[in-house]
């Protein structure tokens, strides 16, 4: 068997951990007897990528093995997927829950290339293991055999009257709102694309695009007096605001007052930001904890200019009354069949866990405030996403328990006890090809949900 190997990185995360991570994994390669082509030096972006492809362009591949040896956007997975007919491989990697930072958010890396590939109908296989994990080698052979586990289909929920009234209600207040989405998706992020025709067919939903730059102005032209109210505010909800950069923490808060202008402004009912690199490294400054103050105060708001997240959470708060968090699937546990659910920092205050003390952050990846830093409350959550995966609009829906839990990573998290086996969620996420930010509600209002997506003509894929 001849099989291909590439290890993709971003130098933004943990380049030690990452490095050791494809080390390993190639190791375990070598160990199977596979003529192997490849090593396991970093690729970190389409330069050395093409360098790393020339080394298999004449050859018959069995296989080419992408191993996600740190979170990247989609765009060298898909490159090097063009290089060769083969059969493709991702590859991620569990990482320990410490409660420091997420080092190389692996599973969200593999998580937005599936998305990607099946979009461009490219099938693919995944493993989920460390390499020196017991079980890696017999998984590691199986995928490279073309023995995948198959996604389990689940029965659908049954909606009775009232769950129909309120996907009836909520329907009809999608119906024309109003959504902002601020700047263009960043590249690689292709889930974050939206087309606002379709994104009006489907949910009734009216994006409303507006230039990042005038976000800045709007920022930058903020009152000292409405500055100072958001510090006050925060002041009174998180610790160690006096402990980050000053000069940084003040540019934050002005994304805020920036954003609720153009939320007023526009009328909007939620706003979706591009929010790095740019808020980083042309304004200075985290857009995390801004954006979780428009949450608590009923206007949902997502990172990454995710237009359908952000409508997924417009929907979720109508269903729920109550705040809603989007965040990335960045660590399974097969064991305890939980997962962590994650983002940098923008969960809503409160939805924090009561005995917990939120903090003021820093990004862990670009070393600026402003972010919220708490383990997500116990108690029974929902899961949705509107979807374009595989290219076709569905609704994904799931469920479970939010756990009591120390933080798993810095920032904002959550540890679920799903419904389901944890293999069995990882098989729906990357057989059906999904995005990599879920819709996190408390309460279960899945018949809600599954009788919003009979309303609406969508199909539901079971989380």
């Amino acid at each position: 068997m001849k099989v291909a190997v590439a290890a993709i990185a971003r130098s933004t995360f943990d380049l030690t951990m990452a490095e050791e991570m494809a080390s390993s994994a190639f190791g375990l390669l070598t160990e199977l007897g596979v003529d192997l082509i490849g090593s396991p030096d970093l690729l970190l972006d389409g330069e050395a990528a093409e360098a790393a492809a020339a080394e298999w362009a004449e050859a018959d591949l069995d296989a080419l093995v992408l191993v996600q040896a740190s979170f990247a956007d989609s765009s060298v997975a898909t490159a090097l997927a063009t290089t060769t007919d083969a059969p493709l491989v991702l590859w991620a990697f569990p990482e320990e829950r410490t409660g420091g930072r997420l080092r190389i958010n692996s599973l969200c890396g593999i998580n937005l290339a599936g998305f990607a590939l099946a979009q461009q109908a490219r099938s693919y296989r995944w493993i989920y293991r460390h390499p020196q994990d017991p079980l890696a080698r017999a998984e590691l052979q199986d995928v490279l055999d073309n023995r995948q586990i198959a996604s389990v289909s689940v029965a659908a929920i049954a909606s009775d009257t009232s769950a129909r009234a309120k996907a009836a209600d909520v329907r009809q207040r999608l119906t024309g709102a109003r959504v902002g989405i601020i700047g263009d998706h960043p590249d690689g992020f292709e889930p974050c694309a939206y087309d606002a025709d379709e994104l009006e067919a489907t949910t009734g939903v009216v994006a409303v695009a507006v230039p990042l730059p005038r976000l800045f102005d709007r920022a930058s032209a903020a009152p000292a007096e409405a500055v100072g109210a958001v510090r006050d505010h925060l002041d009174r909800s998180l610790t160690g605001l006096d402990d980050v950069d000053q000069v940084s923490l003040d540019q934050s808060l002005r994304l805020h007052v920036g954003l609720r202008g153009i939320v007023d402004d526009e009328r909007l009912s939620a706003i979706a930001t591009r929010c790095w690199p740019e808020c980083f490294t042309d304004f200075g400054a985290a857009a995390c904890s801004p954006q979780s103050l428009l949450s608590d105060a009923g206007v949902p708001a997502c990172c990454e200019a995710d237009a359908f997240g952000t409508v997924t959470s417009l929907a979720l708060q109508w269903l729920t009354e109550s705040p809603v968090f989007v965040a990335d699937l960045v660590d399974l546990d097969f064991e305890t069949d939980t997962g962590v659910f994650w983002h940098c920092g923008l969960a809503p205050l409160s939805l924090a866990d009561p005995e917990a003390v939120p903090a003021a952050a820093l990004h862990s990846n670009r070393v600026k405030p402003l972010l919220n830093e708490f383990p997500l409350k116990p108690g029974r959550v929902t899961l949705a996403r509107f979807s374009q995966s595989s290219g076709s609009m569905r609704l994904v829906i799931g469920g479970g328990e939010m756990l009591r839990a120390p933080l798993a990573f810095g920032g904002t998290a959550g540890v679920l006890q799903f419904d389901r086996p944890a293999v069995d969620v990882l098989s729906t996420v990357m057989s059906e090809g999904l995005e990599h930010h879920y819709g996190i509600g408390y309460g279960d209002v899945r018949a809600e949900l599954y009788a919003l997506a009979d309303q609406l003509d969508l199909d539901v894929v079971a989380l």
